[in-house]
């Protein structure tokens, strides 16, 4: 019989120990990753039926909430960004003319 309280934890304890592979000179940050992955969306523009972007915050920062519907897969998503995340995704200007376009 074990002792109350000496349980093992779930999961792999080699793995927990190991280096991280995405040690800190590799680490793409987790707002370059959301980027991208919208950025990746909006450029298969076939499956993509409505882009809103709306500010929700203007002090003490800017947020603005990306919507992207996906009728054809029963899929939305919602997505909050800072004014620099969302410029950076509008840089490309044919995401910018896609985004343009839904809001008209």
């Amino acid at each position: 019989m074990k002792p109350r309280g000496s349980y093992k934890l779930l999961g792999n304890h080699r793995a927990r120990r190991a280096p991280d592979a995405l040690a800190p000179f590799g680490v793409v940050p987790r707002s370059q990753r959301i980027v991208d992955s919208l950025r990746c969306e909006l450029s298969s523009g076939d499956t993509v039926r409505s882009v809103r972007i709306r500010q929700v915050f203007s002090s003490p920062r800017e947020i603005f909430r990306v919507e992207l519907e996906m009728p054809e897969l029963g899929y939305q998503r919602t997505t909050l960004l800072d004014r620099d995340a969302l410029e950076e995704l509008l840089e490309i200007d044919e995401l910018r003319a896609l985004v343009d376009a839904a809001g008209a």
